[in-house]
């Protein structure tokens, strides 16, 4: 991969871009014309976080409304969502998206699901005026920036809660708990400290529960997190 992808997914995973320019790395690395970057679902909620044009923002609004289209596709599946001619072979999964975004200039639309472990947060949509297939290394870096967005995303949600206080108990005990869940969970996956503490926060995000008891489960066994086929899930 190019030295401009490696630094703009270093620049992502940093968290060296705002929220609201999240959707310009993909339109400026890929064959496409707008992109959209949104949180779908519960609990994270429906929102548009970036998006680089009018197109990208209509496109992701009608998803919104119907509850139905690629991205929700994308999320439901836990992989990428790819129709390169959505002018003449548009799912037929989608007959009211496909209906609504009938009259917008797409020829191609992609998404993409935002996913930080086993948390399903969002979704980025790529569009393109044209017909427009995509390389299999154009799939892998689209998917590859959609997983450093989905660290973005879950900060967010957290700290639109205050993690400080409906989250995470700030107890000694509490603390010391968390920290040895952090390692078990850093163990299990091999991934950073940090990122193995951030998932355990977003699963008691996901949850509504406090951080504390979700480390007691993984002290415990009781909840337990896996590499299967290239994804991270739980077990419970």
């Amino acid at each position: 991969m190019s030295g401009e992808f490696e630094r703009t997914l270093s620049a992502l995973r940093s968290g060296r871009v705002r929220d609201a320019d999240l959707s310009v790395p993909f339109v400026r690395l890929l064959p496409v014309r707008g992109c959209s970057v949104s949180s779908f679902g519960v609990p994270f909620g429906n929102e548009t976080i970036s998006a680089s044009d009018i197109t990208a923002s209509r496109i992701d609004e009608i998803q919104f409304d119907l509850h139905e289209g690629p991205c929700w596709e994308a999320i439901r599946r836990a992989q990428p969502v790819l129709e390169d001619d959505f002018r003449h072979r548009a799912s037929r999964s989608w007959p009211a998206f496909t209906e609504a975004v009938g009259h917008e200039a797409v020829g191609a639309l992609f998404a993409f699901p935002v996913m930080f472990g086993p948390l399903r947060l969002g979704a980025v949509d790529l569009y393109a005026p044209e017909p427009t297939p995509l390389e299999p290394e154009q799939v892998e870096q689209a998917s590859l920036l959609s997983t450093a967005v989905g660290r973005r995303i879950l900060q967010r949600s957290i700290a639109s809660i205050g993690v400080g206080g409906a989250v995470l108990d700030r107890a000694p005990s509490s603390r010391r708990m968390v920290h040895q869940a952090t390692g078990v969970v850093l163990a299990q996956l091999d991934i950073t400290a940090e990122d193995a503490y951030l998932l355990l926060q977003g699963h008691a995000f996901a949850r509504r529960r406090p951080t504390r008891e979700i480390a007691e489960d993984v002290l415990s066994g009781k909840l337990r997190f896996e590499r299967r086929g290239g994804l991270i899930e739980e077990s419970e």
